[in-house]
């Protein structure tokens, strides 16, 4: 369930398609960041909603945070000197454990569930292509899920007894497919769906579904780009493009609901700014979560109850529909122009990451939240990846 400059597994081809999304997040709309403001601190009596944590270790000149669960944060950090490599965090920079294993010379951490952590790799120990990796909280402990008949794999989330990602190679046709793994490298269920194009992924998983996107044969001048839903095989796979949008792609899903975004065309065929999309299984389901007058925005994570994401460049928090938006940038110490909240756990902290004007000198953030979550249900529901 977690994305952010980097797109993960994504390939050359599938990181251009992006890039109009990418931009069009980017734009800085006038007034968005007032309005949201308003809904982020609460009144005088009140405690502030959450305080942010900066997990960028000592040393380290660009860090993001990508997954969360149980007290436990991971996520990607490098130095001038030093290639990228997997993070894992216990609440504070100083508790960092560098997952970069023996013979790799560069490692990102996506996910989290449990005591396991994913992601990929690259070095010596693989030839230099990614390889598919699963720790359980050290570098020593690294597993190598890298599949038979590929070239290169990667994961990007887990639910702790199923992970999800990409991989391309022989066995595909050397283009990217959706992979599920199951209890290992040995057991992997190809995703792709019948009638798609080229390159397609699997970013998120939870509770027996994975999300993901695939690519259409299309006419036109932009890449028919699709959100999907599979429920653990190719046959389950549900489209959840909705109508009116040229692209929609799905990055994270806990607890019945999916998020993402999609892209619009606005008059005279251009494109407009990109719209953070909440589902629950289907296309009709639909919530569009861009709020009134805030310009492009995604979402990238979901517990549930709340989603996460981005308006205007900055962090945001949602509860299920474009009018319940809470600016979390405006809980980050002074001098940010611009954040992106990337995952949200059951007890409603956050991680994700923000920078100055260099976007290559990104910090890790963890917006920990001040007083327990509310729930719609009242109840607290199950813990979840």
């Amino acid at each position: 369930m977690r994305i952010g400059r980097r797109w993960g597994l994504a390939t050359g081809e599938i990181r251009k398609t992006l890039l109009l999304v990418v931009a069009a997040v980017a734009i800085v709309v006038p007034g968005v960041y007032g309005v949201l403001g308003q809904r982020s601190t609460g009144t005088v009596a009140q405690a502030p909603l959450f305080t942010a944590i900066d997990l960028t270790p000592s040393g380290f000149t660009d860090a993001h945070a990508w997954g969360i669960y149980g007290g436990q944060q991971v996520g990607d950090g490098g130095g001038p000197a030093s290639a990228k490599h997997a993070l894992l965090w216990r609440g504070s920079a100083a508790s960092v454990i560098d997952l970069n294993p023996s013979g790799f010379v560069e490692s990102e951490a996506h996910g989290i569930c449990g005591g396991q952590q994913v992601g990929f790799g690259s070095g010596p120990a693989t030839g230099g292509s990614d390889h598919a990796l699963l720790w359980s909280g050290s570098a020593a402990s690294v597993g190598d899920l890298h599949p038979r008949g590929f070239d290169s794999s990667k994961i990007q989330s887990t639910s702790g007894s199923q992970q999800v990602g990409a991989g391309a190679g022989p066995a595909t046709g050397s283009t990217e497919h959706p992979l599920l793994w199951r209890d290992g490298a040995a057991n992997v269920v190809d995703l792709y769906p019948p009638g798609f194009i080229r390159y397609s992924g699997a970013t998120g998983v939870s509770d027996g579904q994975q999300v993901g996107f695939g690519i259409l044969p299309t006419s036109g001048p932009y890449e028919n780009m699709h959100a999907l839903l599979w429920r653990g095989s190719v046959a389950s796979v549900a489209d959840l493009h909705p109508r009116g949008f040229i692209l929609s792609l799905a990055w994270g899903v806990s607890g019945g609901q999916q998020v993402g975004y999609g892209v619009q065309t606005i008059a005279g065929g251009l494109v407009g700014g990109s719209h953070a999309l909440l589902w629950r299984g289907s296309a009709n389901s639909m919530v569009d979560l861009t709020p009134s007058g805030g310009g492009s925005s995604v979402a990238f994570g979901t517990n549930g109850e709340e989603q996460v994401g981005r308006v205007g460049g900055r962090a945001v928090l949602w509860r299920g529909s474009a009018a319940s938006v809470v600016n979390l940038h405006a809980f980050l110490p002074p001098g940010f122009l611009f954040s992106t909240a990337m995952a949200i756990d059951s007890n409603g902290d956050i991680v994700g990451y923000a920078h100055r004007s260099d976007p290559e000198n990104s910090h890790a953030f963890l917006w920990r939240r001040s007083a327990p979550r509310p729930s719609t249900t009242g109840e607290r529901g199950p813990t979840r990846c």
